[in-house]
């Protein structure tokens, strides 16, 4: 018996090459998985959905499966957890941003 498994990217983007994708015309989706008053307080822009409202409503982003999406948060901890779920629903391309918000201001982001 013989399964095809589409190729799914799943690995996290570090800090230094999420910096770089930045400057490159190849478009791709922000998600901020941490607390509206978070995203207030500090943010790198992207689309600001927190984790718990990500997990009961997946298909609020649908239109955006086979899109690349970076999930971020804080420390990358929430955002990996994100980034498991939305590979679980279905989205081929999803990555995490390693050591989070806090180390891409270590690079002066």
């Amino acid at each position: 018996m013989l399964f095809w498994v589409a190729e799914i990217k799943t690995t996290d983007i570090s800090p230094a090459e999420f910096m770089e994708r930045n400057r490159e015309p190849i478009p791709f989706m922000i998600i901020d998985v941490r607390e509206q008053i978070e995203f207030q307080t500090f943010n790198i822009g992207g689309q600001n959905i927190p984790i718990g409202i990500l997990l009961k409503n997946p298909e609020d982003l649908e239109d955006l499966k086979n899109e690349e999406l970076i999930v971020i948060c804080q420390h990358g901890l929430r955002s990996e957890t994100a980034r498991r779920f939305l590979l679980m629903n279905g989205f081929k391309n999803v990555r995490n941003l390693h050591g989070g918000i806090l180390a891409l201001r270590k690079l002066n982001y």
